[in-house]
């Protein structure tokens, strides 16, 4: 009999459809509410999506896996509730809850004090004691799902059996063979398995799904490039990101659409081939060749999510520096195009950072072009690196571009019927800290635009930084820094000012979006632990932001 090694995974729903996500330890064909899906197999390991049809609107459905006929999913002696599909319905409230940088499991940190409880595995145990009509409509991971260049004692100890550790790449993960390890460390946790087989999810890759830094500037791709072990890492990377997260993130259509998925389910035999080809020409994309479509967009009734990959879609040679590809930005410009009631842009990097950082890091881009000479083009190499002076504000082009565009939604210029969403919000995780900042445009916008960041799900960040990101939100820090640079640089004015609203919240902590008609909130908590009741959430924050 086959058994279900991962998932399942409910990841997509829509009005009257969903797909579940699987992995199991043989093929077998695997069957959802009456539909059937073959596995497929890529280096050994064996997986199937399931598209589920002819749902009903608004409709709670319990559901189970059956493996070659035989119940797999619920085991039979499981406390927790029923996995459960519940599909979206026109006129109803919309909660998605989101956040990014979940390190393994709280079993994998043990007694570490310097984390604090996972947030991801605390919301799970309060959804269990929730009626179904309390739990959110969808979950968005902003990046760092899984640490390949942190990994924990148990995949360290499974490194050293499988290879010779003082070898590059030591003890990160190495190969496709051991990203599966780390999915199955984070996603085997009892109450986060049982989170995702029951709550949609949508996910999007940040640096650590690769490595820190990962297509930080072009002198960073060259110098992994020549190594001798950088080359089978990304392909791991990317072909596990494709069959672990990318293909859930598709609608039926979508699947139907996605030319590769197409040829893996059709494969005989194993077509891991196929997807180290695929992973080799998407990862070419930092160099100006045609990549991947990683982005994606998901309608949740009148509002609209658009996801944006900030990583691996960069283009990082010489003057076409940016952060998405031509292609790319015509993708999202025409994706936002529309009517709906509120607009959603995911966005592993926040676009909105604490003003002064902002401005320090299109100074540093600015340095490391060589526009002031090779020597403070190296000092601003060496300081982008270093600081990870690398989001939005440091390909200041595509910034520009960003802000234009929310300029235009926000005017109602890219709606038929000329009707703005009263909200754009960037939704954002990277930064190890929580906060919500507000936009004001030169031209009154019909629509309010937010910068709204959550991170980390399940790590922390050292107390020195978070000093430098309290102080980056100083006022008075943030005149300083204008008034010093506009001595030493010539960089364009920002185009737009923005405002603190609540934070910075440090700690393990998820926030939750709920939008309904023309109205919308937002609320940030934080995990303790309760002598108690065990791992607990608490708000930190609530805002009301139309």
């Amino acid at each position: 009999m086959s058994r279900l090694l991962l998932g399942p995974l409910l990841r997509h729903v829509g009005e009257e459809d969903a797909t579940v996500w699987v992995e199991t330890d043989a093929p077998c064909t695997v069957e959802v509410l009456g539909h059937a899906e073959r596995t497929w197999t890529v280096a050994g390991h064996h997986y199937a999506v399931v598209t589920v049809r002819g749902l009903a609107p608004g409709s709670v459905t319990d559901y189970q896996v059956s493996l070659d006929g035989e119940v797999a999913w619920p085991p039979a002696d499981t406390a927790y509730p029923p996995s459960r599909i519940r599909t979206l319905s026109p006129g109803r409230e919309v909660t998605l809850a989101f956040g990014s940088c979940r390190y393994a499991t709280p079993d994998a940190v043990g007694d570490d004090s310097h984390f604090a409880p996972d947030a991801l595995d605390a919301y799970a145990r309060r959804m269990m004691r929730l009626p179904v009509e309390s739990w959110p409509d969808a979950l968005l991971l902003v990046g760092d799902q899984v640490y390949a260049d942190e990994t924990s004692e148990a995949t360290q100890q499974r490194i050293r059996e499988r290879r010779d550790p003082d070898q590059a790449p030591g003890l990160e993960v190495r190969d496709f063979e051991e990203y599966t390890w780390l999915y199955h460390e984070s996603w085997s946790d009892p109450q986060v398995r049982w989170l995702l087989s029951t709550i949609p999810s949508s996910m999007i890759f940040d640096d650590h799904d690769v490595r820190d830094d990962w297509n930080t500037s072009g002198s960073w791709r060259r110098e992994m490039q020549a190594t001798d072990w950088w080359q089978e890492r990304i392909i791991g990377g990317l072909s596990s990101y494709w069959v672990y997260q990318h293909l859930g993130n598709l609608s039926p259509q979508g699947l139907e659409q996605e030319t590769l998925y197409q040829k893996v389910r059709a494969h005989e035999g194993d077509a891991e081939e196929l997807l180290r080809e695929f992973a080799t020409a998407a990862d070419k994309e930092a160099d100006g060749h045609k990549g991947a479509q990683w982005s994606f967009r998901r309608d949740l009734g009148p509002v609209r999510l658009v996801v944006l990959d900030s990583r691996c879609g960069r283009v990082l040679d010489g003057e076409a520096r940016s952060m998405l590809s031509e292609r790319e930005f015509a993708w999202v410009a025409e994706q936002v195009q529309g009517d709906y009631d509120h607009l959603l842009v995911g966005t592993s990097l926040p676009w909105l950072l604490p003003r002064a950082l902002h401005d320090v890091e299109s100074w540093d881009e600015r340095l490391a072009s060589g526009v002031q000479g090779r020597r403070l083009a190296r000092w601003g190499e060496k300081a982008r690196r270093g600081a990870d002076l690398e989001h939005w504000a440091a390909f200041r082009k595509s910034f520009d571009w960003l802000t234009d565009l929310f300029a235009r939604v926000g005017r109602g210029e890219t709606s038929p019927s000329g009707r703005a969403p009263a909200t754009i919000c960037v939704l954002s995780g990277d930064v190890h800290h929580a906060y919500a900042a507000q936009a004001d445009f030169p031209r009154d916008l019909d629509s309010a635009v937010y910068q709204l960041t959550c991170s980390p799900l399940h790590n922390y960040v050292p107390w020195f930084m978070k000093v430098v990101f309290r102080v980056t939100w100083w006022r008075a820090t943030e005149k300083s820094v204008r008034f010093l640079l506009k001595r030493v640089s010539h960089v364009p004015a920002v185009p737009i000012e923005w405002r603190r609203l609540c934070g910075p919240f440090f700690g393990d902590q998820i926030a939750t979006l709920t939008l309904h008609g023309r109205s919308a909130g937002v609320r940030f908590e934080q995990t303790r632990h309760d002598p108690k009741a065990g791992r607990v959430l608490g708000a930190v924050s609530e805002l009301t932001l139309s």
